[in-house]
């Protein structure tokens, strides 16, 4: 993958997308048509990053006013939402053959991408209905955004995966500051990302771009 195309891809300017589920057409100067979210109290941060990414024709809402930010997010909206964060080229894909993917499908594009850039596998289904998990978001935001995965296990987590690899996607984030946990013991890999949430981490990575990514702490 091209590091540069995918971290820099926050600084540039989107065209404009028709969104799978919104009428709205987002553009830079786009104001925010979501009245579930607001800005103030807890949701600042979450407003400021649903904008911006709606903006850049990142996400998409449930309606054209709802962006439904605290239901659980699908793999295929997953997918959406990083494909068009990189950037990545969305006609121009090879099929990746998952057998509940087709060609016609809604997010085949951005599944195709994802799947030729890596950051996906390839198998017989993607399941893009199914919702995606913590340690699933943690995977593809590492390998989508290049970031230095971490070599060493320092979060107090007592619930991570038997998987070395996985547990070390979750490492990463914590270590950029990009999530942190759902306790000060427990991770919870295997519990469902929400709308806002992914949209909160998808903010938060794309703020640093090439000159700003840095780690919070590696012990």
């Amino acid at each position: 993958m091209n590091k540069k195309r995918s971290r820099l891809a926050w600084t540039l300017s989107a065209a404009a997308v028709v969104a799978p589920c919104v009428a709205v057409i987002p553009s830079e100067a786009a104001t925010m048509p979501f009245t579930d979210i607001q800005n103030s109290g807890g949701e600042g941060e979450l407003y400021k990053a649903v904008h911006k990414l709606y903006s850049e024709g990142i996400v998409f809402g449930t309606t054209s006013t709802t962006f439904s930010p605290y239901e659980n997010l699908t793999r295929g909206e997953a997918a959406y939402f990083l494909a068009e964060a990189l950037k990545l080229d969305m006609k121009n894909v090879v099929n990746p053959g998952y057998n509940d993917v087709s060609t016609t499908h809604k997010y085949y594009g951005h599944i195709a991408a994802l799947a030729a850039e890596g950051i996906i596998q390839k198998g017989t289904n993607y399941n893009p209905n199914h919702f995606i998990k913590r340690s699933q978001m943690a995977k593809i935001l590492t390998l989508g955004f290049n970031l230095q995965q971490a070599t060493t296990l320092s979060a107090p987590f007592t619930d991570f995966t038997e998987d070395v690899e996985t547990n070390r996607y979750m490492q990463t984030l914590l270590d950029y500051g990009i999530t942190e946990g759902t306790s000060s013991t427990t991770f919870s890999p295997y519990m469902d990302i929400r709308r806002g949430q992914m949209a909160l981490f998808l903010y938060r990575t794309l703020q640093k771009n090439d000159n700003e990514l840095y780690i919070i702490s590696v012990e």
